[in-house]
């Protein structure tokens, strides 16, 4: 199963976490079900940028990305060339290494 390397994130993940998960699984789906509270305003369905994330190692052992995916992206603060959207990631057989960005754009909560 791979291994999943979350670096910390003031609010979200403070000291870091190393979680382990099977494959298949949505990266943003995995960190919910392991007490990360990465916001999914969409509700995972690729609509939104809030569970953006940077893979700092691995990137090129996951799922391509689709273009709904890279369209959203341009919006996202922070992009970077690994960036993705954590809930379109399916893990692979690889250990991987992300990095949540210190901001993120939810205009749901930003409107309330």
């Amino acid at each position: 199963m791979p291994k999943i390397t979350i670096l910390p994130h003031a609010q979200l993940c403070p000291s870091g976490k190393t979680i382990e998960v099977e494959e298949g699984k949505s990266l943003c789906e995995a960190m919910v079900e392991n007490a990360v509270e990465i916001e999914h305003a969409c509700e995972m369905s690729c609509a939104c940028t809030t569970c953006h994330v940077v893979v700092r190692q691995g990137f090129n052992t996951l799922n391509e990305s689709s273009d709904d995916e890279e369209d959203l992206l341009d919006a996202a603060w922070g992009l970077e060339a690994t960036s993705r959207l954590s809930c379109q990631v399916k893990l692979g057989s690889e250990d991987i290494t992300i990095e949540i960005p210190k901001y993120t754009i939810n205009h749901a909560r930003e409107n309330h």
